[in-house]
């Protein structure tokens, strides 16, 4: 296998005919061999060599066989070195101690004489998950730089997120933020477009500018002329005095326009203008006005069919569209599921096991909107601090699988580990995106045998 030529074993066994042998059978396989011969030249040459894996034995005083001083040695390999994979060795196999040492952590327990077969399969194979739990690790901590470098370089508006895809949409949106260019962003309603507008504003060369929205989409056309541009009194029926417009409200600033689909043609022609020129006029008026307006817009709608159906004006929409950020349906980026639902919680609220699997089992046809609303009824229906699944009022499809326990439902070994990898090894980042404390998710990694970071 191809990491093996590289590979670095190092052997403490105070055999030297054990050591040797090992050596041998090692080189012809393209390892690289070290020798030890008691515990403390063992720790002495994993202080200064870089090594892949360890081969010890159990009793280095002569005529014990107790197996203490190899649980001592693995101990001591395993505080020093959580990562490294370790195979105990010895002519005195003890049950009960094999398991004890498997559970805290060890590869694998041989008993001497040893088949080499299995030995090599043994070694290969953990050296190949070796190199993939560093591939892992090293992604995980490239992750929490670019979210650190994100948070420390970036207002992001309180936004909580954890998933990939999120990080991705921020990583644009702090991009483009400072460009004086037109955003559109679109996403299914309720996945937070507006909290990414908000973030374009916040970090845009106009930020110190006001932030003005819009929901064209809540408003009867007719109106949305008049909240856009403003009104001379008499313009309409009921305008009895003149008002201004958002656009002379966002003057300097942001003007964010949600439901942009919604917009009616007579708008649609007006709005380009502003964009192309910077000039309106109110309605009712022939006199002009100058504006200097970054525009972010949003929809759910299909825009290009809207085009295609004469519905919206394709220069328009070429207007609108110079950058465009997709926000993912919440399905599709599971990893925010635990730590928004969360950041909803009341204070002194947490989630039971059965209700952490049930949330990531939903489909969220509402995305965020929904999750939020959720996690609000179930603090307010909850009888005591721990939300059980019957507090969710999710669908029957999003309960535990059959067989499972319920509300008692554990957690399994990947989620625990997918956490740990995302919150680069800090237990308390990872027991608050997993909806536990610090303390029930040291005792389930204690349970699963999943070494403390």
């Amino acid at each position: 296998m191809p990491q093996s030529a590289q590979a670095t074993l190092l052997v403490i066994d105070d055999n030297p005919s054990v050591a040797a042998a090992l050596e041998v059978l090692f080189s012809l396989h393209d390892y690289r061999t070290l020798r030890a011969t008691s515990p403390a030249e063992g720790l002495a040459l994993l202080a200064g060599e870089s090594v892949d894996l360890v081969i010890q034995d159990m009793n280095f005083t002569q005529d014990t066989t107790s197996g203490e001083e190899g649980e001592a040695l693995f101990k001591a390999i395993r505080e020093a070195h959580p990562d490294l994979p370790v195979i105990l060795l010895t002519a005195w196999t003890h049950l009960e101690a094999a398991v004890d040492l498997v559970k805290a952590g060890a590869a694998d327990y041989l008993a001497k004489p040893w088949d080499d077969r299995k030995l090599l399969a043994t070694v290969g194979n953990l050296l190949e998950l070796g190199q993939a739990n560093r591939a892992l690790a090293e992604c995980a901590r490239r992750d929490h730089r670019q979210r650190r470098d994100l948070e420390r370089d970036h207002d992001l508006r309180g936004l909580v997120w954890a998933d990939p895809a999120m990080e991705r949409v921020l990583c644009l949106a702090t991009q483009v933020a400072r460009a004086d260019v037109p955003v559109l962003v679109t996403g299914p309603n309720g996945s937070g477009k507006e909290k990414i507008a908000e973030i374009l504003q916040a970090n845009s060369s106009v930020k110190s500018g006001p932030f003005v929205t819009l929901n064209c989409g809540a408003l009867p056309s007719e109106l949305i002329e008049a909240e856009l541009f403003g009104a001379d009194a008499g313009a309409y029926t009921g305008a009895g005095k003149a008002r201004e417009g958002k656009f002379e409200a966002a003057d300097g600033g942001t003007l964010f326009l949600d439901e942009i689909g919604n917009l009616p043609p007579e708008g649609q022609m007006k709005l380009l203008r502003v964009l192309e020129t910077g000039k309106f006029s109110r309605l009712g008026s022939n006199r002009e006005k100058q504006v200097k307006v970054r525009v972010i817009s949003a929809t759910n709608a299909d825009l290009p069919a809207m085009i295609r159906d004469g519905r919206f004006r394709e220069d328009l929409y070429y207007r609108l569209n110079v950058i465009e950020i997709r926000i993912p349906p919440l399905a599709e980026r599971p990893r925010d599921i635990l730590p928004l639902a969360q950041s909803f919680l009341s204070d002194g609220k947490s989630l039971s096991d059965g209700a952490v699997h049930a949330l990531l089992r939903h489909a969220w046809p509402g995305h965020v909107r929904e999750l939020k609303n959720v996690m609000q009824r179930a603090c307010l229906l909850s009888a005591g601090a721990l939300i059980q699944v019957g507090d969710l009022g999710l669908p029957a499809a999003a309960a535990p699988a059959p067989g499972s326990q319920g509300s008692d439902a554990e957690l399994d070994r990947g989620s625990i580990e997918q956490a740990l990898a995302r919150a680069g090894g800090v237990v308390a980042q990872a027991a608050n995106e997993l909806g536990l404390s610090r303390q029930a998710l040291y005792r389930r990694m204690e349970r699963l045998g999943i070494a403390r970071p």
